[in-house]
């Protein structure tokens, strides 16, 4: 399911769409940081996944948002600051999806869960890098993990 080493420690491209950018130099400098990598581990996480294939970065509700619109296997992930909770930031997926019940049902304790839509970190948090990154890996094959249950 995985690819070699040196794809999971590529680095995305710098950004290619300039609202995208835009959006990450409004950030102040400690949630910048904090988005960077969970950007940079949602690329990574792409480029290691079979079937993924290539991201599209772009703004959806003013919120950098990714998408595997070329194999269409997943579902969007939005990321972003929680501007009613300064130093606070969050991944949101399609709230019509079973994802965050999925995550909930794996990692019952170690994510903040808001609703059906996302899991909430604090910038003075330490992520759990390899479950967030199982999470990503679900969100971005959900589409075709549904479709091939179904088939069975």
């Amino acid at each position: 399911m995985r690819k070699t080493r040196r794809a999971m420690r590529k680095k995305p491209a710098g950004f290619q769409n300039p609202a995208v950018a835009a959006i990450f130099k409004a950030y102040p400098t400690s949630l910048r940081t904090k988005l960077r990598l969970l950007r940079q581990l949602i690329f990574n996480t792409a480029a290691t996944t079979v079937g993924v294939g290539e991201l599209y970065e772009t703004l959806k509700w003013g919120q950098p948002s990714y998408l595997t619109l070329k194999s269409k296997s997943g579902s969007t992930l939005r990321i972003d600051q929680i501007k009613s909770q300064p130093g606070h930031y969050a991944m949101y997926v399609h709230c019509q999806t079973t994802l965050i019940e999925d995550f909930k049902e794996i990692y019952p304790d170690l994510f903040k869960y808001v609703g059906n839509r996302s899991i909430v970190f604090n910038v003075a948090d330490r992520i759990p890098i390899n479950a967030l990154r199982h999470c990503i890996g679900l969100a971005l094959t959900y589409h075709r993990n549904k479709k091939s249950s179904r088939d069975r």
